[in-house]
């Protein structure tokens, strides 16, 4: 199974922090946000890898990242996106390093408390089709909601104003390679932009879409307010990891 990590966009709602950079190397805490993502997969076992990004600074990616050492791989790919068509138009530049492989795509600016492993595991014995993962938030209506049925999700509602449930659908996508061929069928929304929702109620058309549960917080960080407590959320959680190392050395943790 492969990883994509989606790094695009202009990051317009952080700007000016983006005028000359781009959102995905802004720093979380204590490191750039593209690593958290990347960090994600490696966790989960993935080890084959491609960014995909875009804009003024793409090049920075790779003065960054080089061929992914700091993350125990011995390589990393890259790919480059012209302007901003949506997060599906972005996947389908995956098809070729794909190749005819199981991806799981995450939204470079998403970060997680816990491990995508388990649900990675779970999508490998599946025969075929996709696997999501969701989140349980308060505030529903800002992102894309799935509703549930028993142990099915019968579809995805991008956004809505009453949403049917309070499961919001992360930036983690997992799917076989029939995604490339429902990329290709898509038209782009009123936005102007090949939505990944469609994508996913393909798949949920066909009644091959399932889903996981995400473990520990989840947030993204494409806002000023979200960057904010992205950055808290991982202090906290660096905090807590030195306190429990402290507790079993039996040295002070030290402060932040």
């Amino acid at each position: 199974m492969k990883g994509v990590v989606l790094a695009g966009g202009t990051g317009s709602r952080l700007y000016p922090l983006t005028k000359i950079t781009n959102k995905h190397l802004l720093p979380v805490y204590d490191k750039p946000m593209i690593f958290y993502p990347i960090e994600m997969l490696v966790e989960a076992g993935i080890r084959d890898i491609l960014i995909v990004t875009g804009g003024r600074n793409a090049g920075d990616f790779l003065r960054l990242l080089g061929n992914g050492k700091q993350f125990g791989l011995s390589h990393l790919n890259y790919t480059y996106q012209e302007g901003e068509g949506g997060i599906a138009e972005a996947l389908s530049l995956a098809e070729h390093f794909a190749d005819g492989q199981r991806i799981c795509v995450v939204l470079g600016d998403n970060l997680i408390e816990g491990s995508i492993r388990g649900a990675v595991e779970e999508f490998l014995r599946q025969p075929r089709g996709a696997r999501i993962l969701l989140k349980e938030v308060p505030d529903a209506e800002r992102f894309g909601v799935a509703e549930i049925r028993g142990d099915r999700i019968v579809g995805i509602e991008e956004k809505p104003k009453h949403p049917k449930s309070r499961y919001a659908v992360t930036g983690i996508y997992m799917y076989d390679n029939t995604v490339f061929d429902k990329i290709r069928r898509l038209v782009p929304s009123a936005r102007g932009e090949l939505e990944i929702t469609d994508v996913n109620n393909m798949y949920i058309q066909e009644g091959t879409m399932t889903f996981s549960f995400l473990e520990g917080w989840w947030t993204d960080a494409g806002t000023f307010d979200s960057l904010l407590r992205a950055a808290n959320l991982v202090a906290e959680q660096r905090r807590r990891q030195r306190e429990k190392a402290a507790a079993h050395s039996g040295e002070s943790p030290g402060r932040l």
